[in-house]
C-alpha cells in the first residue's frame, strides 16, 4: 500500500516505531487496550463510560472484518482471491476506499505509489528477511509487465479487473493506516472523545490525553538507535494522524566514499535506486493518507516530494536522511 519502495512493513514488520507518552501522572478514568494483530502490536487509550468488553468486541470485529478483506497473509481473503486470479470476487465497502485513495495518492505522486509494486520488492530482496540481491535486465522486464496501478480497475459492479492475472495487488502501505482510521471512528461512534489509537506505530489521535488534558504527546524514534532508545524529538498531536516508513535496515556502506545508502524500487522503471533518506514521518488528517504518503516520500525525489507536500495543505512530513557519519533531519515548512 512511489519511485516508491514498497511499504516494507508488512503486516508483520514494523519499521520506524513510535512512543507514546503523558508526562504528567494525573489520576484520571482513562481506559487502555493492548493486543497483537495484523503482524504487529497495537495500543489503545480512550476515555468514556463504555464497558470495556464492548470495546474489545468492537476491535476484535474489525480486525476480523478488515483482514477478510485485505490482508494478503489470509488464503481466502478477498485480496488474496483476486491475486489469484479470481475476477468475480465483489469487493466491500473497505477495499473500494483502499483502492480508491490508492489511486488518488498513485495520481498524485506521479506513479511513484504503487500497490502492485510487490513482485518487484521481492525480487530484489527487499521484503522482510531477505537478502539483497541483483536483478537482470530480462527479469526487471518481465516484472514490469505486471507492475503499474493503471493495469488494475474498480468495476461498476464492485469486481476487480486485471490485465494479467499475475498481478499482485498489496495493500500494506496504507491498509495498516486505514484500520487505526476505522478503530478511531468506530470509538467515536460509541461517543468516545479522547482517544489515541496506535497499531505498530501508525496512529490517530482525537481530542486529549486524558491524563494531561493536553495534546497527545507522541516521540518519534531515532533510527540510528542501537540498545540504548533515543528519540529525534517530541510532538504534540490532536486531532491528526501519523505515520512512518524506512528502509535503513537495508543498507550499504559505499567502499570509496565511506557513505551509507539504501536502496528503493522505482515502479515506472523497475530499477532499484540508491538513495540516502533513512526514514519518512508523515501528518494528515486521517492515517490512512499519512501511511500512504510515508510510502510514497521515501522514494521520490527529495525536492520533488517536499513540494507536493507543502503544496498541500492538510500534509506534513518529516525525512531524515543519512550523511556519511550522522544523520539530519528535514521538514515541510509548516511542520
Amino acid at each position: 500500500m512511489q519511485s516508491i519502495l514498497m511499504d516494507f512493513k508488512l503486516w508483520s514488520n514494523l519499521i520506524l516505531c513510535w512512543t507514546v507518552f503523558s508526562c504528567n501522572q494525573i489520576p484520571t478514568k482513562s481506559k487502555n487496550l493492548s493486543g497483537y494483530a495484523l503482524g504487529t502490536s497495537y495500543n489503545i487509550k480512550y476515555s468514556a463510560n463504555v464497558k470495556e468488553e464492548t470495546v474489545q468486541r468492537g476491535i476484535d470485529s474489525l480486525f476480523k472484518v478488515l483482514n477478510t478483506s485485505l490482508s494478503t497473509y489470509i488464503p481466502e481473503s478477498d485480496i488474496s482471491k483476486i491475486n489469484r486470479g479470481d475476477t468475480t470476487v465483489v469487493v466491500d465497502e473497505h477495499f473500494k476506499l483502499v483502492f480508491e485513495k490508492s489511486t488518488e495518492i498513485w495520481k498524485i505522486t506521479g506513479g511513484y505509489f504503487d500497490p502492485t509494486v510487490g513482485a518487484l520488492v521481492n525480487a530484489y530482496g527487499f521484503g522482510p528477511g531477505t537478502p539483497l540481491k541483483a536483478v537482470s535486465e530480462e527479469e526487471k522486464d518481465s516484472l514490469l509487465l505486471i507492475t503499474g496501478w493503471q493495469k488494475v480497475k474498480l468495476r461498476e459492479d464492485n469486481t476487480i479487473k486485471k490485465e494479467s492475472p499475475n498481478i499482485y495487488i498489496d495493500f500494506n502501505a496504507l491498509a495498516k493506516g486505514y484500520t487505526v482510521d476505522m478503530l478511531g471512528k468506530f470509538l467515536q461512534d460509541l461517543g468516545v472523545k479522547d482517544l489515541m489509537v496506535e497499531i505498530g506505530g501508525e496512529i490517530v489521535a482525537k481530542g486529549l490525553s486524558p491524563k494531561t488534558q493536553q495534546a497527545w504527546k507522541i516521540a518519534i524514534d531515532d533510527p540510528r538507535q542501537g540498545e540504548q532508545r533515543q528519540f529525534i524529538q517530541t510532538l504534540s498531536l490532536s486531532n491528526q494522524a501519523l505515520a512512518s516508513s524506512g528502509n535503513y535496515r537495508k543498507f550499504r556502506i559505499d567502499p570509496n566514499t565511506g557513505e551509507r545508502f539504501v536502496h528503493s524500487i522505482n515502479p515506472l522503471t523497475g530499477s532499484a535506486i540508491k538513495t540516502n533518506i533513512l526514514s519518512t514521518s508523515v501528518k494528515a488528517p486521517d492515517c490512512m493518507t499519512a501511511d500512504a504518503w510515508a510510502t510514497a516520500l521515501m522514494v521520490m525525489p527529495i525536492e520533488k516530494a517536499k513540494a507536493l507536500v507543502e503544496d498541500n495543505s492538510d500534509l506534513e512530513a518529516l525525512w531524515t536522511i543519512a550523511d556519511k557519519e550522522d544523520m539530519r533531519v528535514i521538514v515541510s515548512k509548516n511542520w
